[in-house]
């Protein structure tokens, strides 16, 4: 009993502490920082969650506009403030309260389907900026997310943390902002993401304060607030349209993740499992960023030679297919950048894609019909447009051929099995990223040939043009940031022709036939652009040819934006306004992304 009282006491005693402490005085301050660095820093990611449901409240309270405007951005901050904690250590939350005012649609299995309205503060952006505010709707929402706030105040807990967790909220914090926070992605009508990205900033600021004390080398610390005082002083005053996001990115994003390595080194931290980015890359567009094994079962080194080669001898092999006419090389030529330059590749209903970067994402086909390239590999095979074979037959055909088997035990030491074919099958195709082109030389620092129209293609991308808020850095492809365990599908209103003036919606529909979810009609996976300039006829049904073409289907607004019917189109259908140079600078950035190999 008695300890029962004491623990609820220190209980009390903290909330009570987590409520007064931003009215404290020097001197009580001073005791403050004497408490351990996770408590300190619990006391403070809880202030904010408080703050930003009471800001929400105060919200629903008022009665004029502007200071619901007000109360919004003010709870807004809060939850920035919180969002590199919240964000590692709870992100289904985060993701509730963060998530795109669009329907979900989650697709288990045919049993297993959730269709859910969206929630959040993007929800409340768009309700609160309408020209006529529906504020039965926004009050409900409001509630909604305040209650969340409340309910993870009372219940969230740091305690766990240890210092490795530390550096990865820090190190996820600073791609978050270069890779989404600085495009718009979570502020769809005002576009203040810059402000926004400060207050990230000034949240790791405060949290490395909280940790001072963990650095051997004190200059190691002072780098970071000077750098991060950098990065703030160059986010402050700026127009988000002309926005410098190539320098920021360049000059910011890689610098402080420079200084995140030594800290690992610093703070001796040894991390007990690896993540999608690799731990020691101070870049974000080189070849070694992206942890491969991430993105596969396959054990130990998939990116061996010897497996990789084997893989591209069984990639290029026709007599794999049951005619023995045709190969996977057959519509993923080497010399058209891996696609066949045709609309649609003979024996199937769309356009294919290239297989450049294919490995670095978290689903397969236009549809997103399967979950790994080894799947994707089984359904080539199995199609009976396509090598109409069953892996046993696969299999068999395999081992008839004597320089396979030896090869298979020199490279493998096992016998073969169709589920090596596969895995050898994709070795090769994870070869296929090499981050080698003109943007990734210049963002390496191995070049300085970006012209300023290209950099400034580049910006336009990631900021006016919203491209970057569906095709994400570095990738360019449609895997979420920072998790990255997601690849997004969008409905975008694909027409059938070229045809501006009555156009018709193409009648692909496309993953609505995997599980036939109503929501989910003409519904497509976005691709990576990368290579784009080498790899036309463009979108799933090949319908364009040129990248201006490309560029004037999104500035006019989609499907929407041509005059086609669609209810749950993603893309945003307003008109984009671009300028003549800005879609001419947009083409050109484009076209830094081509490798060279």
């Amino acid at each position: 009993m008695i300890k029962t009282l004491k623990k609820n006491t220190l209980k009390a005693i903290f909330l009570y502490s987590l409520l007064v402490f931003m009215s404290l005085s020097c001197k009580e301050k001073e005791v403050y920082e004497t408490i351990a660095p996770l408590q300190q820093l619990e006391i403070q990611f809880k202030n904010d969650l408080w703050n930003a449901a009471l800001a929400l409240d105060s919200l629903n309270a008022s009665e004029n506009i502007n200071d619901k405007h007000s109360f919004y951005l003010k709870a807004r901050m809060f939850f920035k403030k919180s969002e590199p904690v919240l964000a590692y250590i709870d992100a289904d939350n985060y993701t509730f309260l963060n998530q795109p005012n669009l329907l979900k649609v989650e697709e288990e299995d045919f049993t297993d389907i959730k269709i859910k309205e969206s929630n959040g503060f993007q929800v409340i952006e768009e309700l609160l900026y309408e020209d006529t505010v529906d504020l039965e709707t926004l009050k409900r929402q409001v509630v909604s997310a305040s209650t969340k706030f409340k309910f993870l105040h009372k219940n969230l807990t740091l305690q766990f943390l240890k210092e490795h967790h530390i550096l990865w909220i820090i190190r996820d914090a600073l791609n978050r902002v270069a890779l989404t926070g600085i495009t718009g992605f979570d502020s769809p009508v005002l576009s203040n993401s810059l402000e926004e990205s400060k207050i990230v900033y000034t949240s790791l600021k405060e949290i490395l304060s909280i940790y001072e004390r963990q650095f051997q080398n004190k200059d190691l610390y002072h780098n970071w607030m000077n750098q991060i005082e950098s990065s703030i002083t160059f986010l402050t005053g700026k127009d988000f349209n002309t926005f410098d996001r190539y320098i920021f990115i360049k000059e910011h994003t890689h610098k402080a993740l420079g200084i995140w390595n030594q800290t690992v080194t610093d703070w001796n931290i040894t991390f007990p499992f690896k993540q999608p980015i690799n731990y020691d890359i101070t870049n974000l567009f080189e070849k070694n960023t992206f942890n491969i094994n991430y993105f596969t079962d396959q054990k130990e080194n998939p990116l061996a030679e010897e497996k990789v080669q084997l893989g591209k001898m069984l990639f290029e092999d026709k007599t794999l297919s049951h005619n023995k006419t045709i190969s996977c090389a057959s519509c993923h030529k080497q010399e058209l950048y891996f696609t066949d330059g045709l609309s649609k590749s003979p024996g199937t209903t769309r356009n294919s894609p290239t297989l450049f970067y294919a490995a670095l994402q978290k689903g397969f086909f236009h549809d997103k019909r399967t979950g790994s390239l080894e799947g994707q590999i089984v359904d080539v095979v199995n199609n009976p447009n396509e090598f109409h074979l069953s892996l046993n037959d696969l299999e068999q055909r395999v081992l008839e051929n004597e320089n396979y088997v030896a090869t298979f035990k020199k490279v493998y030491a096992k016998e073969i099995d169709n589920h090596l074919i596969r895995s050898a099958i994709a070795s090769y195709i994870m070869s296929l990223s090499p981050f080698q082109s003109k943007f990734d030389l210049n963002m390496q620092g191995k070049e300085n040939t970006l012209t300023q129209n290209e950099i400034n293609g580049f910006n336009v991308f990631m900021g006016k043009a919203k491209c970057a808020t569906c095709h994400f850095a570095p990738l360019f492809n449609g895997l979420v940031p920072v998790a990255f365990k997601e690849s997004e599908l969008e409905l975008i209103g694909v027409p059938k022709t070229k045809d501006t003036l009555t156009a018709v919606l193409d009648d692909d529909l496309g993953r609505y036939g995997v599980y036939k979810t109503e929501q989910r009609k003409y519904f497509f996976k976005t691709p990576t652009i990368r290579n784009i300039e080498k790899t036309a006829p463009y979108m799933h049904n090949g319908v364009y040819t040129t990248l201006e073409e490309i560029v004037d289907f999104y500035n006019r607004g989609g499907g929407v934006g041509l005059g086609i019917t669609l209810e749950n189109q993603t893309l945003p259908f307003d008109k984009l306004n671009l300028t003549n140079h800005e879609k001419e600078d947009l083409v050109l950035f484009m076209k830094t992304l081509t490798d060279t190999f």
